[in-house]
């Protein structure tokens, strides 16, 4: 039995907080002693300068969705307990290869069956997109974690991704895990309210307790390739990730 959590976080919406919280969350499990893997499943490869490579890897997720390298040659030690899988250079020619897209879409399967052993997590950071990367993490994932923000327009693009994933239902080999957690949220906007109300009427039991409240240290991690907990270990964002983790691991709710 596998006992690797595959988790895909996505929201086709794009600046919801998907790679800010794949890098974080990533370390926050690390720190607490899990074997953690990030693999980047967007061109836009932002999850490598997030952890401090700012000259990317040229190979990465491309090559291992083929089958051109296997995982352990292509994956970058970062921290203690925690390794990236780039995107690479390539991966951005993955949505115009030819052949079948129903083939295309279980890249991920496949390379997933082939062997991933000695993590306890693997985060995908998936693309603000509909398209065939979106795909093989859907089919191949147990479970997706989905950032909302505190606005109308995160309100509509959930709409979207919910009916994108009823589409793949019939596909899938076994049930998917759904969760949902408030991000860059403000609490004294009555707007991230309303929005956090909403979240838990349509989905009880299914909204991470902690929120993730906007916090400009955030936003500076990138540029200094430093996770929340090296760049400023004391702030709300290290305690919002921090919380986060055990939310996930304990199954911890919001009321």
């Amino acid at each position: 039995m596998n006992d690797t959590q595959l988790i895909g976080v996505l929201n086709q919406k794009g600046g919801v907080g998907k790679t800010t919280s794949t890098t974080n969350l990533g370390h926050a499990l690390a720190r607490a002693g899990n074997r953690v893997l990030v693999v980047d499943l967007d061109p836009q490869s932002h999850l490598s300068p997030s952890l401090g490579l700012f000259k990317a890897p040229r190979r990465g997720s491309h090559e291992w969705l083929l089958g051109e390298a296997p995982l352990s040659e292509l994956v970058v030690h970062t921290r203690e307990n925690l390794s990236l899988l780039a995107s690479g250079e390539r991966l951005r020619e993955f949505e115009e290869m030819p052949g079948s897209a129903a083939q295309r879409a279980r890249l991920l399967q496949a390379a997933l069956q082939r062997g991933h052993e000695g993590y306890d997590y693997i985060l995908f950071d998936c693309p603000p997109s509909s398209g065939l990367l979106v795909a093989n993490a859907i089919l191949a994932v147990d479970e997706i974690l989905v950032p909302v923000t505190g606005d109308y327009l995160s309100l509509n693009g959930l709409a979207h991704l919910l009916l994108t994933l009823k589409r793949f239902e019939p596909f899938r080999d076994r049930p998917m895990e759904q969760w949902f957690f408030l991000s860059r949220f403000v609490a004294r906007r009555r707007l991230s309210k309303e929005v956090a109300e909403r979240l838990l009427k349509h989905f009880p039991e299914r909204v991470l307790a902690t929120p993730i409240r906007e916090a400009a240290a955030l936003a500076e991690c990138p540029a200094a390739g430093r996770t929340i907990f090296e760049y400023r270990r004391s702030s709300n964002g290290a305690a919002d990730y921090s919380n986060l983790a055990r939310d996930l691991v304990e199954r911890r709710m919001m009321a």
